[in-house]
């Protein structure tokens, strides 16, 4: 039985943001739409959201493990808005590669991260 991309991505995250390399998480973002560039977009937020919604619920709440899923959900909100303008610019639906695209040619954030 094969585990579907979503599964897998989800999985990668959760590894990423476990690991407590703060590097590790903050480029956690970049590595997800290289691994799974033909994902749709919106797979990498969902991925990044179920991994923080994790790591909240089922981990000891420590001044770490607080920060980490603060720092995944606003590495998360700033992703969405970037979906939105890549899909507002007529590539619907977005994938992961057209976000990769978008952040060399506009916005290098989670290029520099």
């Amino acid at each position: 039985m094969s585990v579907a991309p979503i599964d897998q991505m989800i999985e990668f995250a959760l590894e990423e943001l476990l690991s407590g390399d703060i590097s590790r998480c903050r480029a956690l973002v970049r590595k997800l739409c290289q691994k799974w560039p033909s994902e749709p977009a919106l797979s990498v937020v969902f991925a990044l959201t179920s991994a923080a919604s994790m790591v909240e619920d089922n981990f000891k709440i420590t001044e770490q493990s607080d920060g980490l899923s603060l720092l995944a959900y606003k590495l998360v909100a700033l992703l969405a808005a970037d979906v939105y303008a890549v899909e507002s610019i007529g590539h619907k639906p977005a994938k992961a590669r057209d976000l990769l695209h978008f952040w060399r040619r506009v916005d290098g954030y989670f290029l520099d991260l």
